[in-house]
């Protein structure tokens, strides 16, 4: 099973002490799987809207995992309802590939749902990302970790984060860590990510000045921070 380099760092950016571990919007599988094949957890959830992804999903797993000690479950449902009172212990929940604004939508309801347990999240949305945060920093969520990567010439956020603003440190709506480079590396990705961020944002100012202006201001904000370092 091969990992891209998106669901390699999400998978390592998973840390042992989780009971169950739903993969949300799963797609084939393959980031559960990897959490499966090394028992990142007691219980790996796999949870997607599609019956037939589903199904499949269930016939694989049950042809390559016969013999796992890491018990598995397919849920055939929408992420909102997700069924975590059923299951005692502590809860990860995993949201990629989808925009920013559902994945906030998600994390919401979420935890609207469940508002007396405290929830982690690994969350990659493919944009708006500032949305997310921002929505982040409303539920009084708290970083505890955050990465940048480049994958096939398309830059992802990774945010870890958790329900309880006292388990980490406060969010940025535009990224602390991200733009911390410790190689070269990941230092020539921060400055085309923001780059093309900011290009993005200059060109949204024009059409839409009152929504896209402040954001671009804050993202200029990052490249003054590392012009300066």
């Amino acid at each position: 099973m091969k990992l891209g380099k998106r669901l390699k760092q999400l998978d390592a950016m998973v840390p042992p002490g989780y009971d169950h571990i739903w993969d949300c919007c799963c797609d084939h599988g393959l980031l559960g799987a990897t959490l499966l094949s090394r028992a990142a957890a007691p219980h790996i959830h796999f949870v997607d809207v599609v019956p037939a992804l589903v199904s499949d999903l269930q016939v694989r797993l049950q042809q390559f995992q016969p013999a796992s000690s890491t018990a598995w479950t397919a849920h055939c449902i929408d992420a909102h309802a997700l069924p975590l009172a059923q299951y005692d212990g502590r809860h990860l929940i995993i949201i990629a590939g989808l925009g920013g604004d559902l994945t906030g939508q998600l994390v919401e309801a979420i935890q609207a749902a469940s508002p007396d347990l405290t929830i982690d999240f690994l969350l990659c949305p493919v944009r708006q990302q500032f949305a997310l945060r921002s929505q982040l920093i409303c539920l009084n969520f708290a970083l505890k970790h955050e990465a940048l990567l480049e994958e096939n010439r398309r830059y992802y956020e990774i945010l870890f984060v958790s329900s309880k603003a006292m388990l980490g440190s406060q969010i940025s709506q535009v990224g602390e860590l991200i733009w911390q480079a410790e190689t070269p590396e990941q230092a020539a990705i921060a400055r085309g990510y923001l780059t093309q961020t900011l290009n993005h944002y200059q060109r949204a100012s024009l059409n839409a000045p009152a929504h896209a202006q402040h954001i671009l201001q804050a993202y200029e904000m990052v490249q003054t921070r590392c012009d300066a370092r």
